[in-house]
């Protein structure tokens, strides 16, 4: 067993570490407060690798790895939550149009995600009516001559108003998770209309819209996979980007512990710096425990995934670790913060917000617990 990371793997981390520290952390309170998103972010995250870390060179990426591409995710979520949600999601729609496209597809679309032509992708599956449960799925394809029409709505599509290349779930057959298939749909297209823009208690500077389809044409040849592979593919698309979102809660875990030191050290009570006294040395000691223990699991599940290995569980449980390890931490370091823990002249109450949805989006912490138990007894029983 190896911990050092390869010279790849530290090119990408230092890439992405320059990145965030000097392009994003600077702009992240304002962004926050004023709820923007900014498209020239993402065009420059393209020029340095960062929207398809895990890719070939033939269409764009930065060949790196699945490892690497955590390491990234963390120092961007350590600068900015709001950047690395839709850079998780850009990666993770390129990853599966690479995986199960066809070479037009990836010709296509693959590329003009990478190159940040597409500005940024997104991911279509929740709908107003169904969240966790797939199945319950109500937008629909129905195909016509050469083409399908998609009819129906979708919630809570991170970066949605932006987004070039949107992979989109439908109903094509049966009721229930059998009858969903996968389409590549193009920003803009006609009969794709996107509603508000949310107003969320965290995460204030991504994107998230809903979705409607009114007889929205898509080419036949944009189905991705084959009908009826829908949920097979959504599926495997969030094993992988459980590990993302598992490395940016990694990141804003970090971020709050590091301003907790930061503030502990300068704070003086009762005579002494804040961090000489017991009571804030065993919360810092138990926060950074946790958050080694996330790093290291969200690393063997990147490591997993990158040998071809098996990870579905190994991915849920880092996600699930992760997720509510940076709620914690963020929790704690807006206590030892004190009042000024609750006000956004310091960083950590933005850390509690962004937080608090990472327990919830691609896949809530009780159906991760649903996933490791199923994995277990397939594996163990």
């Amino acid at each position: 067993m190896n911990f050092d990371l390869s010279e790849t793997q530290t090119l990408i981390r230092d890439t992405a570490r320059k990145f965030a520290r000097e392009r994003v952390a600077p702009h992240a309170r304002a962004a926050d407060r004023e709820e923007r998103f900014d498209p020239e972010v993402f065009k420059a995250l393209a020029e340095v690798g960062l929207l398809g870390v895990n890719l070939p060179g033939k269409y764009g990426g930065a060949e790196a790895g699945v490892v690497s591409y955590a390491l990234a995710m963390m120092e961007m979520a350590a600068a900015d939550a709001s950047v690395s949600v839709a850079m998780a999601v850009t990666n993770m729609c390129a990853e599966l149009i690479h995986a199960v496209g066809t070479d037009a597809q990836r010709e296509k679309y693959v590329t003009r995600i990478t190159s940040g032509e597409a500005i940024v992708g997104a991911f279509a599956l929740s709908e107003p009516h169904a969240g966790s449960d797939p199945g319950a799925m109500r937008t629909t394809a129905v195909k016509r001559g050469d083409t399908y029409v998609l009819n129906g709505s979708k919630q809570w599509i991170t970066s949605g108003a932006y987004a070039g290349v949107i992979v989109v779930w439908a109903r094509t057959g049966q009721a229930g998770n059998k009858g969903l298939s996968c389409f590549i749909v193009e920003g803009g297209a006609k009969g794709l209309h996107v509603g508000k823009h949310e107003d969320k208690m965290g995460l204030r500077a991504s994107n998230t819209v809903g979705l409607t389809f009114e007889d929205c044409e898509v080419p036949a040849e944009n189905l991705l996979g084959k009908e009826g592979d829908g949920f097979r593919l959504a599926m495997m698309a969030l094993d992988g980007g459980r590990i993302g979102i598992a490395a940016q809660a990694c990141g804003t875990g970090r971020a709050a512990l590091e301003a907790a030191v930061s503030y502990t050290k300068d704070r003086k009570a009762f005579g002494q710096a804040v961090a000489d006294l017991q009571a804030p040395r065993f919360m810092m000691a138990d926060m950074r425990t946790q958050l080694d223990a996330a790093e290291l699991l969200t690393l063997r599940a990147a490591a997993l995934k990158e040998a071809g290995q098996p990870f579905t569980r190994e991915a849920s449980m880092a996600k699930l670790f992760a997720s509510e390890m940076s709620n914690k931490v963020a929790d704690k370091a807006v206590q030892l913060h004190g009042g000024y823990g609750y006000i956004d002249e310091f960083p950590v109450e933005r850390y509690f917000r962004d937080a608090r949805v990472q327990t919830i989006y691609e896949g809530t912490s009780e159906v991760q617990r649903m996933v490791i138990a199923r994995e277990t007894f397939r594996r163990e029983g």
